[in-house]
């Protein structure tokens, strides 16, 4: 055997740990939000989750289901058309788990539905994103069916199913199903009502025969799709099932798979509808406030998501720092790296902060809680999903030349971390949606400051920022540039409450280091800019974020 190659001073691979014991945050959130009688219950769930999902074999299974992209079958060897995708059985192994665990129905089954679910989704997702989209579309699904009472009667209970069971059958031949969504055409993107797709009215009350196409159609292969078409009343929601209850196949021609970016383990398509068969939900010319709950959920998932695939590379980064050494000692205890680990962990344990907090907005779903989350979530969702990947790209670079090769798993995370911010409305589209709530719903606009307003005195740059962002929400000579203004103000909202959460249940270093770089001006427009007035507390914040093997929610 050769001498001249011998392996050292590499990091063992972050493998057979538990990804819920070793996120203080998350599991510092859980703790927080859950039922007193439910904490103990809830933890050993997602402990068994983090452990899964820590494991050589849900990791292998992420970089085969990636490695090995679906395939589109659109006719089979006699020339009929099947439109079927084809995936690896990693895939499939993924999407079990995710089912058994709850992700696509807990938050709608069980008493602190929505908290056990996103930290679900959250430990979950750095197994693997891309099977995340079935996951999270499945789940949205229920309450804008519930607004018709024979629909969620035939389908809820097979979308909160514990059970995946893959193919084309008849629902009511299924354990569980899996549902999409098709609202994107050519000529519209986020312009819904541009729409072209027509639905012609049966003679069977709520039947209708939908003939156009989607642009972007994700998870092909789920058993129900929540569509968008012009009714002779206008845009109009409508479920559209792959199998009829017959056993006969809808007519959904599968036309291609988008060759994208990242997410390659999920089938992103392109759909046409030639007399498909489908059924009204809710009323004709309603159909985005019908399906806009639907909207508001994935919207919710593309903020766990990021959240996720943060945490994951904060993870990596800090685990490689701590056993790779250079100029005579260890990275993580360089100065200077130092800096820029800790300031990825304050993006995010934010992150998770503000994931957790939208969670329990849902399940405690009070009036206030519901004016809350309806400026939260879109706050959130513009904001986290932007920094996804600069956090994805910083994180890469600490594993230097290492983490640009795939094996260490950092492209195939950076690769994923722009999507969030695509998906449900890009940035734009989310910064004008806070826009109208901060002008025409004043309820929401209340419990959002009220919630900032709760971390009031406990720091001086938080309080210099929130009084900052009220004065200029309230002077009316500058409401003509509003929208000019909209994503500086967006990101200014979004940074007070996160930090908001972190003063109030973060330890104090974590919230002080934030509050003074976000809030107070004193940081850089990179990574490892944190102040000098933070220095004596990177290592605490990086060894809160350094995930270890072994560890356990003792």
């Amino acid at each position: 055997m050769a001498t001249t190659h011998s392996v050292s001073n590499q990091a063992p691979p972050l493998v057979g740990y538990d990804v819920f014991a070793a996120d203080h945050a998350l599991r510092e959130g859980v703790a927080r939000y859950a039922a007193p009688g439910r904490h103990a219950e809830i933890e050993a769930e997602l402990g068994g989750l983090g452990r899964t999902a820590g494991s050589a074999e849900a990791q292998l299974w992420g970089e085969q289901a990636n490695a090995n992209e679906p395939v589109l079958r659109t006719h089979d060897r006699y020339g009929n058309r099947i439109d079927e995708v084809e995936f690896h059985p990693a895939w499939h192994s993924l999407l079990t788990t995710a089912a058994a665990a709850g992700l696509t129905g807990d938050a709608w089954t069980r008493p602190d539905g929505h908290l056990r679910r996103a930290a679900g989704f959250l430990v979950w997702s750095q197994a693997e994103s891309g099977h995340g989209c079935p996951v999270s579309m499945t789940h949205a699904a229920v309450p804008a069916l519930r607004t018709d009472p024979a629909l969620a009667a035939q389908w809820v209970p097979r979308l909160t199913s514990r059970q995946y069971q893959p193919g084309l059958l008849p629902p009511q031949e299924k354990a569980g199903c899996l549902a999409g969504m098709g609202m994107t055409e050519k000529q519209g993107g986020s312009d819904v009502r541009a729409n072209t797709t027509r639905a012609v009215p049966l003679a069977a009350s709520g039947e209708y025969l939908l003939t156009g196409h989607k642009w972007f159609c994700s998870a092909p292969m789920s058993d129900v799709f929540l569509v968008l078409a012009q009714a002779p009343g206008g845009l109009s929601c409508f479920v559209l099932p792959r199998v009829l209850p017959d056993g006969s196949r809808n007519t959904f021609m599968i036309q291609r798979l988008k060759d994208k970016l990242g997410n390659r383990s999920n089938a992103s398509s392109e759909v046409e509808f030639d007399g498909t068969w489908a059924q009204l939900l809710g009323e004709e010319g309603r159909g985005v406030a019908t399906i806009i709950e639907m909207v508001a959920a994935t919207r919710m998932d593309c903020v766990l998501g990021s959240a996720s695939l943060m945490r994951q590379a904060v993870a990596q980064a800090t685990h490689h720092a701590a056993y790779r050494s250079a100029f005579g000692g260890l990275l993580i205890d360089k100065p200077l790296m130092r800096n820029v680990l800790a300031d990825l962990a304050l993006e995010s344990e934010a992150a998770t902060s503000t994931a957790l907090r939208l969670a329990a907005s849902f399940d405690l779903d009070t009036p206030q809680e519901r004016d809350f989350r309806r400026m939260a979530v879109a706050v959130s969702k513009y904001w986290i999903t932007k920094r996804c990947p600069v956090v994805a790209a910083e994180a890469l670079e600490c594993l230097g030349g290492n983490g640009y090769v795939e094996e260490s798993g950092m492209p195939r995370l950076f690769r994923e971390s722009p999507l969030n911010s695509v998906w449900e409305g890009s940035g734009n589209v989310n910064a004008l949606d806070v826009l109208r709530v901060l002008t025409r719903e004043p309820g929401a606009v209340e419990a959002f400051t009220a919630e900032l307003r709760l971390a009031e005195g406990a720091d001086p740059h938080f309080d210099g920022a929130l009084k900052d962002l009220l004065a200029e929400l309230s002077d009316q000579r500058r409401a003509d540039t509003l929208e000019l203004r909209a994503r500086r103000i967006v990101e200014r909202m979004a940074l007070l409450l996160q930090g908001s959460l972190l003063l109030r249940f973060s330890p104090a270093p974590v919230a002080d280091a934030f509050c003074a770089s976000r809030l107070g001006g004193d940081w850089g427009s990179t990574f490892g800019t944190l102040p000098a007035s933070a220095a004596d507390s990177l290592a605490t914040i990086v060894d809160r974020a350094r995930p270890r093997t072994g560890a356990s929610t003792s």
